[in-house]
């Protein structure tokens, strides 16, 4: 039982989660029994835990694999713990390809459909970037307040675009729409994720507090200087 309960502890400093139930009480009468049935108990009570973070800790089993490595991958962005990031020196790059276009361009030129942020209405610049052969690009990307709030947008069937690196625990579930997100609270170093799987570190800068999620298989990335629950707010006024 080292190895699980080694990676439930790194597990629960990683990101904050709902409190299990307290069954303190019952624990300590079982852990009271005879040798043989205290350590039956000790392996039961292991794998209702697992069973607990399962169902408390989203979206799938495979989130809290990657979570007790120190990494966790949703919604098409990975989000690595580091003791402190350091914003990288010097301007990052653009995102390869990138380019300003009109919206109405911006959604013929992407494979999923562009939604406006209902609160933040018309954006005042708009951004595509890494197209393929077929001249599709991977990334739309919406500007308000002169860039310091950002909405990036890309198809969800993708593997990674973006790579995140926080201090711990760095990240918490919350929920849009009734659906998992995932909030980073502060400054984070992030970088792109080419379509190799290669992190392109000359595109790496100090992000502001995001928030992640998903909607019609499409992943989002809300970037700026906002508190939490507005963060949530803009994310649900999507149209």
């Amino acid at each position: 039982m080292g190895d699980l309960e080694r990676e439930l502890r790194d597990l629960s400093a990683w990101l904050d989660t709902p409190d299990p139930p307290d069954v303190t009480a019952r624990v300590r009468v079982r852990l009271g029994t005879p040798a043989p049935r205290r350590r039956r108990w000790r392996s039961l009570a292991a794998v209702a835990l697992v069973a607990l973070l399962v169902a408390l800790l989203p979206p799938t089993r495979a989130a809290i694999a990657d979570v007790v490595t120190g990494l966790l991958r949703f919604a098409g962005v990975s989000i690595a713990t580091s003791p402190a990031p350091t914003p990288p020196g010097g301007t990052a790059s653009p995102l390869p390809g990138q380019r300003a276009v009109a919206l109405d361009e911006a959604q013929r030129s992407v494979r999923f459909p562009i939604r406006l942020p209902a609160m933040l209405g018309t954006p005042e610049q708009v951004l595509v970037a890494d197209p393929d052969a077929s001249g599709r690009f991977r990334v739309a990307t919406l500007l308000y307040d002169g860039g310091a709030l950002r909405v990036d947008a890309f198809d969800g069937h993708l593997d990674l675009a973006f790579h995140k690196e926080v201090t711990p625990p760095g990240a918490n579930w919350v929920q849009v729409n009734g659906d998992f997100a995932v909030w980073v609270d502060g400054p984070h170093v992030l970088s792109y994720v080419d379509r190799a799987g290669g992190i392109r570190r000359e595109t790496a800068r100090l992000a502001g507090s995001t928030l992640i999620w998903q909607d019609n298989d499409v992943s989002y990335r809300l970037e700026g200087a906002l508190t939490k629950a507005d963060a949530i707010e803009i994310a649900r006024s999507l149209h």
